[in-house]
């Protein structure tokens, strides 16, 4: 994994350095100050603020056409006082999507998109990864992704890597349609805390992919940062035995970012995208972790932010929203799948989530299907050839083959994007 250097002589450029704190940390959005991203897009942003302003005049329509009206008692007063009801997330969006308003997409991800793959996340009470935690014996749930705490003893991060390698899980529905707007030409970015390895696996370029907090495909020595086979790291661990450096005989981990660690270089891209962005999409994230959660006040102020979660988090339990603010709350799977058929996308997802299961299911043939995959298991019933899910292929044919996959309907978007363009023009 690439790494700033810190080490450098004074001579060196200073670089401001980032790394992964456990702290909440919300500011509200202020304006960037004038000339900050140059001058304002107006026919663009007035195109979009016009759009919003509509939504929100259709919104009082409906609630004032089924009689319905927030109520809130004042305490203070003993008045009451009306207030407008949490706008529409996704049909809103959507409605964007398909008007072409929204072009360069930037989406933030935490782990609560892998759980319908069957992968907990770590802040839920009772089946979070931060909540069973005892067996370890450490002082505090976050100790054990502490930099300074593993380096005095590493076993208890070792033998929760046994579970966490990638290889275990599969992609779900949600990682597909953010592959699906790679395909549409909308994605400009992924940024994501996960470290499971899924949104690779479903096909998402590296190119388009930032994992803020590392990943298992790399290793390192934590002290010297002296690169390590990643192969021969994930073998000792999984044989209960510490991988060394060769260099300075300190312990190596995979490059996964622990909490006083520096962020991946590529993590610096977002000071362009997200100045870029007309759409900003956060899924299954606390917002609780830093810088990753601040992250979502850097887009301009006119730029749409869609949260889908479970919960309301970050600047989104502040009421009333921020003018362009939109939340769907539920179940994300649900909400994804929902958020697609709006789109008009669920049929293509679901054709590339088949395609792309056959070219990556050798290395994962042992796995537990997730959600998604169980209910189209079961709605094909029958009707699917048994020999779809049993076809036999080796590790470089299937990433040779997926590569291929890729690559096609990659140049598909391509050509459909560049025959839209002559025709707009």
């Amino acid at each position: 994994m690439n790494r700033y250097n810190w080490n450098k002589k004074s001579t060196q450029p200073t670089v401001t350095r980032v790394t992964r704190k456990s702290q909440v940390k919300h500011t509200d959005h202020q304006d960037p100050e004038p000339g900050a991203f140059g001058k304002r897009q107006k026919l663009t942003d007035s195109a979009l603020d016009q759009d919003l302003s509509q939504m929100r005049v259709n919104s009082k329509e409906e609630m004032s056409k089924g009689g319905g009206e927030c109520v809130q008692m004042d305490s203070s007063s003993g008045s009451r006082s009306t207030t407008a009801p949490p706008r529409s997330g996704v049909s809103s969006v959507a409605r964007l999507v398909k008007l072409g308003r929204c072009k360069n997409l930037v989406v933030l991800v935490g782990a609560g998109i892998s759980t319908a793959s069957g992968i907990p996340d770590f802040r839920t009470p009772g089946t979070g990864l931060y909540a069973n935690l005892e067996k370890y014996n450490i002082p505090y749930p976050e100790a054990i992704f502490n930099i300074d705490y593993f380096s005095n003893d590493p076993q208890p991060f070792f033998s929760l890597a046994k579970a966490l390698y990638p290889g275990n899980h599969r992609p779900n529905y949600i990682h597909y349609f953010i592959r699906m707007l790679h395909h549409k030409g909308l994605l400009l970015r992924m940024y994501t805390q996960n470290i499971d390895g899924l949104e690779k696996l479903c096909g998402i370029p590296d190119e388009k992919l930032v994992e803020a907090h590392g990943s298992f495909a790399t290793a390192s020595c934590h002290l010297c940062y002296t690169t390590y086979p990643a192969e021969e790291a994930k073998n000792a661990i999984m044989n209960d035995k510490i991988p060394t450096c060769s260099f300075c005989a300190a312990t190596v981990k995979p490059d996964v970012v622990f909490f006083g660690e520096d962020l991946p270089q590529k993590y610096s891209l977002h000071t362009k995208d997200f100045r870029k962005a007309d759409l900003l999409i956060i899924m299954g994230t606390s917002l609780q972790i830093e810088p990753f959660a601040s992250l979502i006040n850097t887009v301009r102020s006119t730029v749409p932010r869609l949260l889908l979660n479970r919960h309301a988090v970050g600047p989104f339990e502040n009421v009333p929203l921020r003018r362009g603010d939109h939340m769907e709350l539920g179940d994300l799977e649900e909400t994804v799948r929902r958020f697609a058929e709006m789109l008009g996308w669920n049929d293509e997802i679901e054709e590339l989530m088949r395609t792309q299961e056959v070219l990556t299911m050798p290395s994962l043939v042992s796995s537990p299907l997730s959600m998604s995959q169980q209910k189209q298991c079961e709605s094909r019933g029958a009707s699917e050839p048994a020999g779809l899910m049993e076809i036999s292929m080796s590790g470089p044919a299937a990433q040779t083959a997926a590569s291929s996959y890729s690559e096609e309907t990659d140049s598909e978007t391509d050509s459909k994007s560049s025959i839209s363009s002559g025709l707009s023009n």
